[in-house]
């Protein structure tokens, strides 16, 4: 890691400390505002108010997040969920998050798998705990500093393909393709 770097991941870290005490002022709602690169559907969701999960918008967070290649619908993770929003906030809400891959049915993965060689075998997006996304406003590197300071899953990184990747896995990091 660079000097230029490690900068950005330190203020990004201590950026990172602050969003709990945000968490806690009256009213404080989680919202998050996403568009599918593949279906073209926007989505600006308040999941969570008056210190509680509002339940049928999670619901359409799972339908939006579905797999796009045959409609199939999974149960999210809570834990992405979270993740995804405490990034968009560490972020300062910079606009519309892009999903490029919500959840992918088994069916969905083996055939990318096949095309690709950046697609896990037991990829976590099967389990409805993974996502890749990119904000246009913001550049990749800086998402997944975001992401990182977090501590949260995985965060993978594809600067070719222009995405970010992130899980409620155990806490690791890769790049695609290695250099």
């Amino acid at each position: 890691m660079n000097r230029r770097d490690f900068i950005k991941a330190s203020a990004v870290f201590t950026a990172s400390i602050i969003i709990p005490s945000r968490t806690l002022a009256k009213g404080y709602e989680k919202r998050l505002h996403l568009y599918n690169i593949h279906t073209m559907e926007k989505l600006n969701v308040t999941y969570w108010a008056g210190g509680q999960y509002i339940y049928e918008e999670i619901a359409n967070l799972e339908y939006f997040l579905r797999d796009y290649h045959n409609d199939e619908v999974h149960k999210i993770d809570i834990n992405l969920i979270e993740y995804l929003h405490d990034v968009y906030t560490l972020l300062d809400r910079p606009g519309e998050i892009y999903v490029i891959s919500g959840y992918r049915s088994p069916y969905t993965n083996y055939i990318l798998r096949k095309r690709n060689r950046g697609v896990a075998k037991k990829s976590f997006h099967m389990k409805g705990k993974a996502i890749d996304i990119r904000i246009p406003s913001v550049h990749l590197s800086s998402l997944r500093y975001a992401a990182l300071s977090l501590h949260r899953g995985g965060v993978g990184y594809y600067p070719r393909s222009n995405f970010v990747h992130i899980d409620t896995g155990t806490p690791r990091y890769w790049r695609f393709p290695k250099r």
